[in-house]
């Protein structure tokens, strides 16, 4: 069909044998995409307008919900064409552009839960001096430094993808494009493409989980070291939201990762739907998680509705 196979499209693939189901398949997808839009989007409105929200830890809740927003739109279109109207094809540099998107915010967002722990162990650890050191600047330089680590530690098998040619079947296994299975169906020596995205993750998102795990246990040892019950309640009760997410966010990367390594005997819808569970359960939670268990985003969000209410 193509004189060239290196140009052709990669196909894109829904559910397979769940072709005839897509339609209805598509309206929970759409509900949560669309709660993911309207949680993060909303919390990125408060933060924004609401004066006594313009502390550290909230500046880092919007960067969590930022990225949550760009992972969520970098994979909604395709994912919806997909199961809307069976468009499948997507052209190849719009491909390695969606991976490049969706492997640089994953790395992002566990850079966001770092610092967030970060956050939380000056606020208990050393409470009296919290705001003078993290500063405004201070948060912004935090913040641009994880978003360049996640969207240049990526670039170089990104940018291979692009020289490689494609000549084996241009099947993608999901509504969207993941470098390790794009790489699979070049024609070229991929061990670069193998081995780096390993070291990678060994070295951002795995040891960002053991830096916050030992964060929490230096946490712990203060709040166990405060006299008051009621104090330490109230000191290890603004860690739980962060908790939450920070758990969700591993959960769903560690069990992703044990069904791709050692599922291989599992159905393949099951490699399908942890993929999604992955890349849609913690935008769809982390807001939901924050609007629970942080008085200062419920009072937020009643002022919001009563402002709106009292303009109608």
């Amino acid at each position: 069909m193509w004189t060239n196979m290196s140009t052709a499209p990669f196909l894109l693939t829904g559910f397979p044998g769940l072709e005839a189901f897509h339609h209805w398949i598509s309206i929970p997808f759409f509900a949560v995409y669309f709660s993911i839009l309207l949680g993060n989007g909303t919390l990125l409105c408060l933060i924004k307008d609401d004066h006594s929200l313009h502390e550290p830890m909230y500046y880092f809740l919007a960067m969590l919900a930022a990225s949550d927003l760009m992972v969520t739109l970098t994979t909604m279109p395709t994912v919806m064409g997909v199961l809307w109207v069976n468009y499948r094809k997507i052209n190849p540099g719009a491909c390695f552009l969606q991976a490049y998107f969706i492997h640089s915010l994953s790395i992002v967002e566990s850079g966001i839960l770092l610092v967030m722990a970060y956050d939380r162990f000056i606020a208990i650890r050393n409470p009296l001096r919290y705001t003078s050191i993290l500063t405004n600047t201070r948060i912004v330089k935090l913040g641009v430094a994880v978003f360049m680590r996640g969207f240049i530690s990526i670039m170089p098998v990104i940018i291979r993808l692009f020289s490689f040619s494609y000549c084996h079947s241009h099947i993608l296994a999901h509504a969207f494009c993941l470098h390790q299975e794009v790489m699979k169906l070049a024609c070229a020596d991929i061990t670069f493409n193998r081995l780096y995205p390993v070291i990678l993750v060994c070295l951002t998102v795995f040891l960002d989980a053991l830096i916050i795990l030992f964060s929490y246990v230096l946490i712990l040892k203060t709040v166990m070291g405060i006299a008051s019950g009621e104090e330490r309640a109230k000191a290890f009760n603004t860690c739980i939201s962060h908790i939450g997410c920070v758990l969700i966010f591993y959960v769903t990367v560690i069990g992703l990762s044990f069904i791709h390594r050692f599922g291989k005997n599992v159905p393949p819808v099951v490699h399908i739907v942890m993929s999604y569970v992955y890349f849609l359960f913690p935008p769809l939670m982390n807001p939901i998680i924050y609007s629970i268990k942080t008085k200062q985003i419920q009072n937020g969000i009643i002022r919001l509705l009563s402002k709106h209410r009292f303009r109608s």
